[in-house]
């Protein structure tokens, strides 16, 4: 059966501090999740955006979509903090020399 709304697992939050906006992304980002990401990260007006994404378990073509989209948007200003997971990801597609991609975890 298929389940409508986002994954119970999957939050997003935001804080604005000046003109850098924190994103802490946690769970599942997938199809289903990747457009709320994307939102929140662009809710605020913002120079500069941190996402967050050292939480994250699950990470798919969509959200490497929205990743890309705020690439575009911040092309200066972003950085991604990602999990093990989203840095394999990353990697297999290809966007792990981003100047935005941050080093994974230890």
């Amino acid at each position: 059966m298929d389940q409508a709304g986002p994954s119970p697992v999957f939050t997003a939050s935001a804080e604005l501090d000046g003109d850098h906006l924190s994103v802490v992304v946690s769970g599942e980002v997938d199809m289903m999740t990747a457009d709320d990401m994307l939102h929140t990260a662009l809710r605020e007006p913002a120079e500069r955006v941190t996402l967050d994404l050292r939480a994250v378990t699950f990470f798919d073509s969509a959200a490497i979509h929205a990743v890309v989209q705020l690439a575009q948007r911040f092309p200066t200003t972003l950085t991604v903090l990602p999990s093990r997971q989203v840095s394999r990801i990353l990697e297999i597609s290809g966007l792990s020399g981003q100047a935005w991609l941050a080093a994974p975890p230890a």
